[in-house]
């Protein structure tokens, strides 16, 4: 049996424990609020590393834009495609 394995680190869609915690937070009384100033996936994420989770990218919406963008840009590029 080896034991040098090292754990394997998950990941979690931020949306699905910020709603944990902020239902959590509402059932007590408190009115959180999060991403006033803007998107809230960073500060999304950002709960999450505080609790010691690695947020999964999968969920940030803004990442499947700048890859839909990237994409447009490059047919142009090699396709002159709009």
């Amino acid at each position: 049996m080896d034991n040098d394995v090292s754990p394997q680190q998950e990941s979690y869609n931020p949306w699905t424990v910020v709603h944990l915690v902020f239902e959590h937070l509402a059932d007590a009384g408190l009115h959180p609020v999060l991403g006033a100033t803007g998107h809230p996936g960073e500060p999304a994420a950002e709960l999450l590393r505080c609790l010691g989770i690695q947020p999964d990218p999968q969920g940030d919406h803004r990442l499947v834009e700048q890859k839909e963008e990237r994409l447009a840009e490059l047919r142009q590029a090699f396709f002159g495609e709009s």
